[in-house]
């Protein structure tokens, strides 16, 4: 199988998926490649390239044009030559909500960047009848992302809290990573869940991360989300069942991935 992965080169994710793919045909691109608001950069790019599958993972939360334009291009370009779309779309297309969400939830997103994975996965699930718009949480694990490096600098004495009210279900990225290449290469269709096993919250997943790296855990201060002037999505649990019984692989709770 060749895969083309957007954000192969320098994205957090992406650079996982491209690990995760090393017995196929992997090409890796970026911005430097095309920019996926220009529809013609993108259409000659997948031309090139010519890919049975694309992994979709670029994005940019303050750019909805990048976040929804872009992914309906690579989308529709992928159509034209034939290869399956792979969208990494996100929890916040929720609202909230005090029940898990399974695949048959209809999104009520509250921002902008929801607003804009919402658009996201309308062009993509449009754009083809094998396409997958794969909706997943904070992703980590490895120790470099960004959600482990706040929170051991948090636990060193920077100034901030870690919301104790906000719910999510975080992904080790390399199960993330795995997941998607195994989708890329099977017939699952439509939207799926990939959220970790584990429910727990902002300040729950600080702790599990400061004590896998030897910091006190009792150093980090919670506070609420629910406080804020715009506080977004506050409790967005994925119910990822029916990923359980549709992939192979495995996506574990944060309370094993991290720990000790």
């Amino acid at each position: 199988m060749r895969l083309l992965v957007t954000g192969g080169r320098t994205g957090y994710l992406g650079r996982h998926v491209v690990a995760a793919a090393e017995a196929h045909d992997v090409v890796a691109v970026g911005s430097a490649d095309a920019d996926v608001r220009d529809r013609a950069a993108v259409v000659a790019l997948l031309e090139r390239h010519r890919p049975d599958a694309v992994v979709h993972t670029a994005y940019v939360q303050s750019d909805p044009d990048v976040t929804a334009a872009g992914a309906a291009h690579v989308a529709e370009a992928a159509a034209r030559v034939g290869a399956r779309m792979v969208l990494v779309s996100s929890d916040v297309v929720f609202g909230g909500s005090d029940e898990p969400y399974d695949e048959s939830a209809p999104p009520d997103p509250v921002s902008a960047y929801g607003e804009a994975k919402v658009a996201a996965e309308a062009a993509t699930l449009a754009s083809a009848p094998d396409a997958v718009a794969a909706r997943t949480s904070l992703v980590l694990g490895d120790g470099e992302s960004k959600h482990e490096q706040l929170v051991r600098s948090l636990a060193r004495g920077r100034d901030g809290v870690l919301f104790e009210d906000e719910r999510r279900c975080p992904v080790h990225v390399g199960d993330l990573a795995a997941a998607l290449v195994e989708l890329a290469g099977n017939d699952v269709r439509g939207v799926l869940h990939l959220g970790g096993a584990d429910a727990v919250s902002r300040l729950e997943l600080g702790r599990l991360v400061a004590r896998r790296d030897g910091l006190d855990p009792a150093a980090l201060r919670g506070g609420l989300r629910a406080e804020l002037s715009d506080p977004g999505p506050v409790d967005v649990r994925l119910d990822s069942t029916l990923a359980a019984t549709v992939l192979t692989t495995r996506l574990r709770g944060a309370r094993e991935f991290l720990a000790p």
